[in-house]
């Protein structure tokens, strides 16, 4: 697909002192991570998400919660960055700062290479206990199907996730609502713009007077607000958008 990038949004980001970058489900669902919205398979097919994913079915089936973890964890270890990602990075050393908040949970900016990540649901590839609520990296091993259980305090251990229901992390939130009053450019993508309190950092920053473009096959609540759409997967809209800003910064192109 050749994705058409507006004249306007490059200039935008060449002349940009702060970009702010808010990613969601879709993004990491072009790397075969498959979405809560996404139909579940095998095993799975019978629980909904939103059953497994709460602190309640925690406390009442800890060994199902966490094996449905253990699947999603291992589909997240065999997912690779794509070139959206990669793109992101090239972004980060395009500009004077750069501000990257995700929604998703399976550190794949990171893997490609992003330095300063803001994860607003925290990560699925980091353990952490149920009851005294510290990060745990090595634990006694548990029978197969079963929770294992906090080294410190004997607990459930958990993924390191914010279930349904949970508040998000305080300090990760505050960053995040910062960099939305801040930035001059945000660039909205993947996300279906409805999961709150992530779904209000775009209407900030479009507030706050920033230019606010999104990255989205398909539409959302947010589609009619923005300044710029670009109707096309991150992995090639992306990659298209920063090759544009390095043609418009080099030597003798419009712009600084």
């Amino acid at each position: 697909m050749l994705v058409e990038i507006p004249e306007g949004l490059v200039r935008a980001l060449v002349d940009a002192e702060h970009v702010a970058v808010l990613t969601g489900a879709g993004m990491s669902a072009e790397s075969g991570i498959p979405t809560f919205r996404d139909p579940q398979t095998g095993l799975w097919s019978r629980y909904r998400p939103e059953e497994l994913a709460t602190p309640e079915a925690l406390r009442r089936n800890p060994d199902l919660v966490w094996s449905w973890y253990a699947w999603r964890r291992e589909k997240v270890r065999q997912a690779r960055p794509h070139a959206g990602h990669r793109a992101l990075v090239r972004l980060e050393g395009l500009v004077p700062r750069f501000t990257l908040i995700t929604q998703n949970v399976d550190g794949l900016h990171q893997r490609a290479g992003s330095r300063e990540v803001i994860e607003l649901h925290g990560n699925i590839l980091r353990t952490r206990c149920a009851d005294c609520g510290r990060q745990v990296q090595d634990w006694p091993p548990a029978p197969e199907g079963r929770a294992p259980r906090c080294p410190h305090c004997g607990g459930v251990l958990r993924p390191d996730v914010v279930f349904f229901g949970e508040p998000l992390p305080e300090g990760a939130l505050q960053r995040a609502w910062q960099a939305a009053a801040s930035c001059d450019v945000m660039l909205v993508v993947g996300t279906s713009a409805v999961v709150e309190p992530a779904a209000s950092l775009p209407r900030l920053a479009y507030m706050r007077g920033a230019v606010v473009a999104e990255i989205n096959p398909q539409r959302t609540p947010l589609s009619d607000l923005v300044h710029y759409r670009l109707p096309a997967p991150a992995g090639e809209a992306l990659p298209a958008l920063v090759a544009a800003l390095e043609a418009a910064r080099k030597p003798g192109s419009v712009g600084r």
